[in-house]
């Protein structure tokens, strides 16, 4: 079925494989809700063999990407529920976070204004985070009386700016700037913000036209290997770098390298 999300701006660009998924509730700063929540769920899910897509940009509409949980919407409704209820809420939380992790297409976050609480581990889970001057993040659990670890949170920060900073930003639940996250690695890009899509979108084009099964194994990679060995892990991409060396976009770049053109990856 096709993918139409209620809550949520969804585009595809057919020439360009690029889906581009925007939060849109400009006047909440992009708050989640429930119906948020389960949307961006089953769209990342879908989005795994969605026909024809082979890039995601991820943005929220207005001043900024996603201010976290909707403090009427959801924070308020969860004191209603008991303890049951409220374990199926943190648990379809953390399949969005699943979902964008197993979703096989690179995933780039253009950032924006404010990048906090679930929105900022949402950002965090994408594969690039390309922000804006202006995109300033935090993790603002602790600040509310939860633990850091949420949505994925301790599993995913420390993998990208290490143990130490991660500790920080999460304990501490601070904003910093999009200069400071871009010197400790956790913004890939920082770009004036009338120039935020562009980039992003460009990026997830020049992916987009990138060997798809390459880069879904990449990504695979990336997270299972922190798991093994590395005798585990050389077996793991012995194996897989030989399958696809029997896909037909070796052959393609290497008839393209001898013809002095650039590659035509059909998948």
């Amino acid at each position: 079925m096709p993918i139409r999300p209620k809550s949520l701006l969804y585009a595809h660009d057919a020439a360009t494989g690029v889906a581009t998924i925007t939060l849109n509730r400009p006047d909440r700063l992009n708050a989640l809700t429930f119906e948020v929540y389960g949307e961006l769920r089953d769209t990342f899910r879908d989005l795994d063999t969605e026909p024809g897509v082979r890039a995601v940009v991820l943005t929220g509409s207005g001043k900024g990407f996603c201010s976290g949980g909707d403090v009427e919407d959801i924070i308020g409704a969860l004191f209603a529920r008991d303890a049951a209820g409220l374990r199926e809420f943190t648990r379809m939380t953390c399949e969005v976070i699943a979902n964008i992790r197993r979703c096989r297409r690179p995933v780039i976050a253009a950032l924006n204004g404010t990048v906090a609480g679930a929105g900022a581990v949402i950002a965090t889970a994408c594969d690039f985070r390309v922000a804006s001057e202006t995109a300033k993040i935090a993790y603002l659990f602790v600040r509310v009386g939860l633990s850091g670890a949420d949505m994925g949170a301790s599993w995913l920060l420390p993998r990208i700016v290490g143990l130490g900073r991660a500790t920080e930003l999460l304990m501490t639940g601070d904003f910093i700037d999009a200069k400071r996250a871009h010197e400790i690695g956790l913004y890939n890009r920082v770009v004036p913000g009338e120039q935020l899509l562009a980039e992003a979108t460009s990026l997830a084009a020049r992916l987009a036209r990138g060997p798809s099964p390459a880069l879904a194994l990449t990504k695979q990679a990336l997270d299972l290997e922190f798991t093994m060995t590395l005798d585990q892990a050389l077996r793991y991409e012995a194996d897989a770098q030989a399958e696809l060396m029997l896909h037909p976009n070796f052959r393609e770049a290497y008839e393209a390298f001898r013809e002095k053109r650039d590659a035509r990856f059909t998948e």
